[in-house]
């Protein structure tokens, strides 16, 4: 699904934006389609960095297994789906890929209320958009808050030859912020199944400790004292 929009100035898009998230408050709870198909998490997850860093190939090839060698830059914002089954539990995951141009961070920011996942994609063979990284996570604390799972992706890994940051940098950037790391291939598909399969492990797993402990304060021990 794409949205694209032309001739329509951003005050206007942003107000139409915000408006149609009143559809897209998705809740992770057992959840029954219109096609009657059950399903049991349903999740949010948003793909952000730099325009040009691969984040519409990595969607394509999670989502429909292909690879799209032409480069189009994503206009507002463009959802796929892919449901998996993990631990016997399926997992619907409504994954946004954002626009990475500066003009479009206003429109863009709108998606991270309901979001439950972060994908943060770096280049490995573009510096600046590794440099760039500290403002996205400045980004993600000011819009989505400090509840939400993340994890950092280098792309292209296949191009070696034009590497101009290690594993060892990212990796290291990455244990800084407390994410896992992994080093992406969208033409060649390496390790990008991981990577979201990591991602959902960690939304599931952050979405269990919420319910405890709102479990815990609705349903305190009640205290007593021995006579």
């Amino acid at each position: 699904m794409y949205l694209y929009y032309k001739n329509i100035n951003q005050k206007f898009l942003a107000i139409l934006l915000t408006h149609s998230l009143a559809f897209f408050k998705f809740l992770l709870i057992k959840h029954t389609n219109m096609n009657g198909v059950q399903y049991d998490h349903l999740a949010k997850i948003l793909l952000l960095g730099n325009s040009s860093v691969g984040k519409s190939c990595l969607l394509l090839r999670y989502t429909e297994n292909r690879f799209n060698e032409a480069f189009y830059s994503t206009i507002g914002v463009d959802f796929k789906v892919r449901t998996i089954v993990m631990r016997n539990k399926s997992i619907k995951m409504q994954i946004w890929d954002t626009a990475g141009q500066e003009k479009f961070r206003s429109i863009t920011s709108q998606y991270y209320r309901g979001a439950h996942g972060i994908m943060m994609i770096f280049d490995l063979t573009n510096k600046d958009s590794f440099n760039d990284l500290d403002a996205w996570i400045q980004e993600i604390e000011r819009y989505g808050g400090e509840k939400l799972a993340k994890v950092l992706i280098g792309n292209k890994c296949d191009l070696e030859d034009k590497r101009t940051i290690t594993f060892e940098e990212g990796k290291a950037y990455a244990d800084k912020l407390g994410m896992p790391y992994f080093e992406t291939s969208a033409k060649d598909a390496a390790n990008i199944d991981a990577g979201f399969v990591k991602l959902a492990e960690l939304i599931i797993a952050m979405e269990n400790r919420i319910d405890k402990k709102r479990s815990i304060v609705e349903n305190p021990k009640k205290s007593s004292c021995c006579m």
